[in-house]
């Protein structure tokens, strides 16, 4: 394998790999032969709500095998930029245990009282008083943070509001906007590439969003591939001022193609 095909692999999850809890057809195939040519990958998901063991446990019931190592989220990029920005710092968090868990694995402290930020994140469990809580530490100094931009997530039951939501409602009380950190932000693709050891010149993005993951990746420098498996279908890529590098139907499409997917 030469040095010019030699890539790193940078993807999204849901749409790319998993629908819910269900393996994209030929995504094993994919994973398998990146091991067997020995490129590296990371797997990556704005959502914010799970550790890397969760989101490994998931993948596991679905049939695919990815380490911890290999799985990047909004949270981890989160925590990543607060300690490059306030080592040891406070926070107070709207969030579940895969931000929390981050922010403690970087050494900070949880509190209400006078924090340097209040980091929003998803979570299913949002209530008036958690909101009211933000905003008043908002008011009183505390930077905002948000884990992603995203205003609404599926559910069985239907439409759920997301970290945007939230963020738009303390925003419009405060006065103040977040700071996001997940896509589009390509801060979120540079902190996976960090994680993952790799440069952008020899680095593509997978993702199935026109606006979040093929906007990040090229804000990042990467080159972008469109998957046809989730939310985009074939005329999507063309409402976009920006277009991605490839438009593939799937990652089953790159099997026996990764040292080279651009030459399909």
């Amino acid at each position: 394998m030469t040095e010019e095909s030699s890539w790193n692999y940078l993807m999204d999850m849901d749409g790319v790999l998993v629908h819910e809890d269900r393996m994209v057809p030929g995504a094993d195939t994919f994973l398998a032969e990146l091991r067997e040519r020995e490129l590296p990958f990371m797997v990556f998901t704005n959502n914010s709500i799970y550790t890397p063991r969760d989101l490994r446990a998931r993948l596991l019931r679905s049939g695919l095998d990815i380490p911890e190592s290999s799985i990047w989220t909004s949270a981890l990029a989160t925590a990543q930029f607060l300690n490059n920005q306030r080592p040891g710092g406070t926070a107070h968090v709207v969030g579940e245990s895969g931000l929390t868990t981050a922010l403690h694995g970087i050494g900070y402290v949880l509190t209400d009282r006078e924090p340097d930020y209040v980091v929003l994140g998803e979570t299913r469990t949002y209530s008036f008083e958690a909101i009211t809580k933000a905003i008043r530490l908002v008011e009183g100094g505390a930077r905002f943070i948000a884990t992603n931009p995203d205003e609404k997530g599926p559910s069985p039951e239907g439409t759920l509001p997301a970290t945007g939501a939230v963020a738009a409602l303390i925003e419009r009380v405060t006065g103040r906007g977040p700071y996001y950190i997940g896509k589009p932000n390509p801060l979120m693709m540079r902190s996976a590439l960090r994680a993952l050891g790799a440069h952008s010149a020899n680095t593509l993005m997978l993702g199935d969003r026109m606006d979040t993951d093929v906007r990040s990746g090229l804000e990042a420098g990467l080159q972008t591939i469109l998957v046809l498996s989730g939310i985009s279908r074939e005329h999507t890529a063309e409402l976009f001022p920006y277009r991605p590098t490839k438009v593939i139907g799937s990652v089953a499409d790159l099997v026996d193609h990764v040292d080279d997917p651009f030459g399909l």
